[in-house]
């Protein structure tokens, strides 16, 4: 077993495996030291497993576009190394080229930039509804209004049913952060994470049995019908898409504009691009790039290669940190810095290659949205309260963040 060991700033480097990681530890700080060196550090995850961490950008863009070297197929995230990954070769996500490809092709044409466009006025209606009672004053928990908003963006494209949102949105966060004690199930966090998804699959299952009854033009229906090696998707596969799907919105949509208000109040960043919001879509690529909230995808190395001058053994788990390349200094100038028109900005927020987030142009389409509305409809942003961060190795985001605002002028 390779032992552990610790990085540039002191802290043990299994210390990146820890779902307190972005709650209590200096996580910027850790991922700073690491890129610094000039090989990969093995970290150990349990008394069985460990990793290689991957934190420099161009690292980590080799790792995930090469799916020939690095697979997906036997997990994707660190919650179950050591583990088969059950949906292997069953989920886009955890499925490799050219089997992938076949899988996301309808999909990602359902949730196109055109497809996205012409869904701007329900979207702008659900944003609208979801921010609303931020007129009343405050306090008002923001956070948690963008941990509903995937879910009801998601809820409407995939037509399921409104009183089902938020019983969703507990059990998607809780299968994502299944250390938190807000989501915590009788059992502790394996439990958790175990019930969270047998309860989203036995759900998709009675929405599957109903869809294919009554088949439309929502995304369900879109995988019901997508074929694949000269077949529709078995039940379970489009069960497991459902739910894929409707994840890769929940850790990526809300996250970003919770870390702009957790960590830009009363810093004039705000008032700046109230002034001029021909600013949104780059300032939102690089509200992603700074918050990067899913923080790190798995692969396993199917055969003998080499990063960074380090030798990784086939069946070697390899970890790329979004967060750390996304902050690299060698790809983004200043890179602790909010620049609002920040061009060219590659970030790897929504990673990079094969498994590039199918969603990527709904979440930003919704994302610039939120932002334009927020920031014509309000002013005068400010902290009511304490913020409360997730306990997860995988997002870097809140659970709760009360702010308050003031109506604009010119606005009801």
């Amino acid at each position: 077993m390779r032992e552990p060991g610790n990085d540039a700033t002191g802290c043990p480097v299994g210390g990146l495996a820890d779902p307190m990681l972005y709650t209590t530890l200096d996580f910027r700080g850790s991922w700073s030291g690491m890129r610094e060196l000039e090989h990969l550090q093995w970290q150990q995850a349990d008394e069985r497993n460990g990793f290689w961490s991957v934190l420099k950008y161009h690292d980590a863009d080799r790792v995930l576009r090469d799916a020939a070297t690095f697979t997906s197929e036997r997990g994707t995230l660190l919650n179950i190394i050591g583990v088969e990954d059950p949906a292997g070769g069953r989920q886009i996500a955890a499925t490799d080229p050219p089997r992938h490809t076949i899988m996301r092709a309808r999909l990602q044409k359902a949730l196109s930039i055109k497809a996205a466009e012409r869904q701007h006025e329900l979207i702008r209606d659900l944003i609208l509804e979801i921010i609303a009672p931020l007129a009343d004053g405050g306090p008002f928990d923001f956070a948690q209004a963008m941990l509903m908003l995937p879910v009801a963006v998601g809820g409407e494209m995939m037509r399921l049913p409104r009183s089902d949102w938020p019983r969703l949105e507990r059990l998607l966060n809780a299968s994502i952060a299944p250390d938190d004690p807000e989501y915590a199930m009788p059992g502790g966090p394996r439990e958790t994470l175990d019930r969270a998804h047998r309860e989203l699959f036995a759900y998709f299952q009675d929405i599957y049995q109903e869809r294919r009854r009554n088949l439309g033009d929502d995304l369900i229906s879109v995988l019901i019908t997508t074929e694949v090696d000269g077949r529709t998707m078995s039940p379970g596969e489009v069960m497991s898409n459902c739910y894929s799907v409707l994840l890769g919105a929940v850790v990526t949509t809300p996250h970003s504009p919770n870390y702009v208000m957790s960590e830009h109040l009363g810093d004039g960043l705000l008032e700046t691009w109230a002034a001029d919001l021909t600013a949104t879509p780059s300032a939102v690529e690089e509200a992603l790039r700074l918050a990067s909230p899913v923080s790190h995808f798995m692969r396993y190395a199917v055969r003998d290669t080499e990063v960074r001058g380090t030798k990784i053994k086939a069946g070697d788990a390899v970890v790329t940190w979004l967060g750390a390349a996304n902050r690299d200094e060698e790809v983004f100038a200043d890179a602790g810095r909010f620049d609002l028109r920040r061009r060219p900005n590659k970030h790897l927020a929504f990673g990079i290659g094969p498994h590039y987030c199918v969603g990527h142009t709904l979440a930003r389409v919704t994302l610039r949205i939120l932002f334009t509305e927020l920031l014509t409809r309000f002013t005068g942003f400010e902290p009511a309260g304490e913020p409360s961060r997730m306990h997860s190795n995988f997002i870097s985001g809140y659970k709760h963040l009360p702010i308050a605002a003031k109506a604009a002028r010119g606005t009801t």
